[in-house]
């Protein structure tokens, strides 16, 4: 199997744990490389679609790993191992280093988790794998959005943002907007606006068999940002259409139960 690290980059701690965890895994057979360019550059590609990794152990928090999935050409297995505040997406601590490399083995048992595929005049601008965010350019001014679902006015409504979320990303910035936890098994749009106008304007879990639309019903400047990395300005009567992406994202089933560990994490907070 050929495994390849990703480390958060310019963390020393990290550095030493994956020189740890490098020689670990060869002496337990496996091939391995380490990924050693920042991440936030975004012209890389952590790996050669010619020749991709079998597995790649991403060391860092979610952000780490929402960047590795962006940084990839294609979606390959990720296990994550949480160096950051809480780490929803990461599913083991350093201390489970040993006991992880030694259940390891192949066939690797996965977890597919939706992404979101967006698009403005039908051409795809980019994917998320939590969320994406709708956002006034301007603090204190709110935007106005229409919201299509298979063709159909849904809803009309000023806010200061629209969250479009995954399941997975329900326990991110969704969560803290008032949005409901969402088992990472159901497959669905999030729909949560940020401060509405309106307190009827509530969260919406939309099955994703459906065609979405949001179009932006206002002069003010505002932009997209894709899992809080990517940003994209957007002009006015922009119309945003939002669909399940074909390429999931892969995680190793490490045999956590996921309210468990959300249970768990929470108290972090």
């Amino acid at each position: 199997m050929n495994i390849l690290i990703v480390n958060r980059y310019g963390d020393p701690q990290i550095d030493l744990f994956s020189n740890d965890l490098e020689k670990l895994l060869i002496q337990n057979g496996y091939l391995t490389s380490t990924y050693k360019e920042n991440l936030l550059e975004k012209s890389s590609q952590i790996f050669n679609p010619v020749n991709p990794p079998d597995l790649i152990i991403v060391l860092g928090g979610d952000g780490t790993i929402l960047l590795a999935t962006q940084r990839m050409p294609l979606q390959v297995p990720l296990v994550g191992i949480n160096y950051g505040e809480v780490g929803f997406l990461a599913d083991l601590e350093p201390e489970d280093m040993s006991s992880f490399i030694t259940l390891l083995k192949e066939p690797l048992q996965l977890e597919t988790r939706m992404r979101i595929e967006l698009r403005i005049n039908g051409k795809v601008i980019g994917t998320a794998l939590n969320e994406a965010l709708i956002i006034t350019d301007r603090p204190a001014k709110m935007l106005k959005f229409l919201i299509h679902i298979n063709g159909k006015v849904a809803e009309q409504f000023r806010a200061d943002g629209l969250i479009i979320s995954t399941p997975t990303g329900s326990t991110a910035y969704a969560m803290s907007a008032g949005g409901p936890i969402v088992d990472p098994r159901v497959e669905g749009f999030l729909m949560v606006p940020l401060a509405p106008f309106m307190l009827s304007n509530r969260p919406h879990l939309i099955d994703s068999s459906r065609t979405v639309s949001i179009t932006l019903e206002t002069t003010k400047p505002a932009k997209l940002v894709i899992d809080g990395q990517t940003e994209i300005h957007l002009d006015a009567n922009y119309t945003v259409e939002i669909s399940k992406s074909a390429n999931p994202a892969l995680f190793l089933d490490v045999g956590q139960n996921f309210f468990e560990k959300i249970n768990r994490k929470l108290r972090h907070l």
